[in-house]
């Protein structure tokens, strides 16, 4: 897939299949329209293209880090994915200068897909009534997706980030079409797990909606391999607040060092939420029981 930063780098493309849209969290009414774009540039011998924005226009805090959205979107085969800097200058572009400077001048849109609550444009003002009439007067064709319900619940980014926050990772799930999950840089801790006896990988997240603080049974994914564990979310309470929560993952029969590189956390099942101990020895055999029921949860015994 080819990645384009900022509007100066955006080129005409041979009939262009346009998708628009933040498309925080890749959830399956986002893939259901990438996989629709994707689908039809190839009957026509066109591009598939995804306009996507960063930061989040409505400051809202991320589901997913913009690479991890990228690998997403390219995994579903998208040709092209063009990433506009939503900043003041931007923000103050009218709806009708969008579609007519970006969409038909600098791409050329053959055909323009989004969901019916997208909004666009200074002051959110354009919606897919503002496409419906450009796309009249411009003469580019537009499919609009319904809102899209599973077992009932409508799918959005915002409803997703409520249930991670509140600790429903199935129903989360179950809308994302795959495991909530973090992906992060691997950092130097204090080691504190190490000298309880289960040394840990700590996470620096890239994207900012996590679950509530607890012990999870989790799959890590690194380097094309699939480990199992068991994840920590939390402050330490039993040795010290931290300011700022700490995420760490315990990985069964893996001893390598991997500071500074990538690994993808997935959050399958919450064990217990976070407690404090009277003792570092209280801890330790707390740990053991997480292990034991993590390994019972990941099909290890």
């Amino acid at each position: 897939m080819q990645i384009i930063r900022g509007l100066s780098q955006i080129k005409r493309y041979r009939r262009p299949v346009v998708a628009l849209g933040v498309f925080d969290g890749l959830h399956y009414a986002h893939r259901r329209i990438l996989e629709y774009i994707v689908k039809l540039s190839r009957s026509l011998g066109g591009t598939s293209i995804v306009i996507t924005f960063w930061p989040h226009p409505q400051k809202q805090k991320s589901l997913y880090s913009l690479e991890y959205r990228l690998r997403l979107i390219s995994e579903l085969g998208i040709d092209v994915c063009i990433i506009i800097r939503f900043n003041k200058a931007f923000s103050r572009i009218l709806a009708e200068d969008f579609v007519k400077n970006i969409l038909v001048k600098r791409i050329g849109a053959h055909y323009v897909c989004v969901g019916r609550n997208f909004r666009f444009g200074k002051g959110a003002r354009g919606n897919f009534k503002t496409l419906i009439k450009l796309s009249r007067l411009y003469n580019f064709k537009l499919k609009i997706f319904s809102v899209i319900k599973r077992n009932n619940l409508r799918i959005s980014s915002s409803y997703i980030r409520r249930l991670i926050r509140h600790g429903k990772l199935e129903s989360a799930q179950r809308l994302l079409g795959q495991p909530v999950s973090v992906l992060g840089t691997v950092i130097k801790g204090t080691a504190l797990g190490r000298k309880l006896g289960f040394p840990t990988a700590n996470i620096n997240p890239h994207h900012e909606v996590l679950p509530p603080p607890g012990v999870y049974a989790a799959k890590a994914l690194f380097n094309k391999k699939k480990l199992k564990g068991v994840c920590y979310i939390g402050s330490k309470p039993t040795f010290r607040n931290q300011a700022s929560l700490s995420v760490e993952i315990y990985m069964f029969n893996f001893h390598r060092k991997i500071y500074g590189q990538n690994i993808e956390i997935q959050f399958l099942k919450k064990i217990r939420p976070e407690k404090k101990f009277s003792s570092s020895a209280a801890l330790v055999r707390q740990i053991k029981k997480d292990i034991s029921l993590a390994r019972k949860l990941l099909h290890l015994h």
